[in-house]
């Protein structure tokens, strides 16, 4: 187990851990900033974590929670304070309730993480920085140390799979709850990139196409908040056509974008999109959590095949990126 040091200190009010891995500073970086590496070493072996949202940006947040071997759960929040990409973050790191929202009847703290490269591959140090004695008392009687111990110490494995989440690989799907849904994928371009390739609608009707045989000939952009988008897709012979429409929750460019989407002409429920973009080795991390209003519909839409089409049309999005970048 590459943990090399666990130490408190009751007079700072800290708690420092410290790990060496055998790989690159950026390949122990990535593990922390794509949710999909993050969930096998930040719980426990039996408290395995789930995030259902993770924004690496300054002034973003994350939310997960910890499941324990009865179906318990526990939630988290982080509250992202400052990231220096590659070399340093820190959060603020607190309990949460079953809906998200923060558990002031449970302590608070700040984590400081920071990466640097060694002779042999690269070093990360966390230091957990409690609010006051009695706080850093009763998050050790809860079993934080043993705990965060545990849960690092599946970080090895992680690291030395080196293929699992590279770029090159099809879109991947996570059920995280009975609602939720998160699509990941490694797009080969910059973030900005990428972005625009959501938001350009000449672009988009490029890309966004799914399966062989359809066009888009309407594509409506929502760029600020409160703002509504709608994209209507026709088949090649022009007998069938189908759309969506929805509303922008959220935008925080270039990193986030939070939307609505409901199927054009039905009495449908409507799902929640939120798409979080996020620099990695080889490309941009895409990843979109969609909340279904229940877990039928959720199965419906997943048996469709919808992932298939999404995949097409990342990789036609990926060969369109090198000509926008001239």
């Amino acid at each position: 187990m590459p943990i090399t040091e666990v130490t408190s200190d009751p007079i700072a009010l800290t708690m420092t851990m410290v790990g060496e891995y055998p790989v690159p500073i950026e390949r122990l970086w990535e593990a922390y900033c794509d949710p999909r590496q993050l969930e096998r070493f930040w719980g426990p072996p039996t408290w395995p974590a789930t995030f259902t949202r993770h924004d690496m940006v300054e002034g973003g947040r994350s939310e997960y929670y910890m499941t324990g071997p009865d179906g318990t759960r526990s939630a988290g929040y982080w509250r992202l304070e400052e990231v220096e990409p590659g070399k340093r973050f820190s959060v603020v790191d607190g309990f949460a309730d079953g809906d998200g929202n923060e558990n002031t009847d449970l302590p608070s703290m700040r984590m400081t993480f920071t990466f640097e490269p060694t002779d042999s591959g690269s070093r990360f140090v966390s230091v957990t920085t409690f609010p006051d004695a009695d706080s850093m008392q009763q998050l050790a009687d809860m079993g934080m140390v043993e705990g965060a111990t545990a849960a690092m110490s599946q970080l090895d494995d992680l690291l030395a799979d080196l293929s699992a989440f590279a770029s090159g690989q099809a879109v991947s799907t996570d059920l995280l709850s009975d609602t939720k849904v998160r699509v990941s994928r490694v797009i080969r371009g910059t973030v900005d990139l990428v972005w625009n390739a959501h938001h350009d609608p000449e672009l988009m009707q490029q890309w966004l196409l799914g399966p062989d045989g359809w066009t888009m000939p309407v594509c409506e952009v929502g760029r600020e908040v409160g703002e509504a988008y709608r994209y209507e897709w026709e088949s090649a012979d022009g007998a069938d056509r189908f759309g969506f429409e929805g509303e922008v929750l959220d935008s925080m460019p270039p990193n986030r974008s939070v939307t609505t989407e409901r199927m054009i002409g039905t009495d449908g429920p409507q799902t929640v999109n939120e798409m979080t973009l996020t620099p990695v080795a080889g490309g941009t991390l895409l990843a979109i959590v969609i909340t279904y209003p229940t877990r039928e519909l959720r199965d419906q839409i997943l048996a469709t095949g919808m992932t298939d089409g999404m995949e097409v049309s990342y990789q036609r999005l990926e060969s369109l990126l090198p000509a926008a970048v001239g």
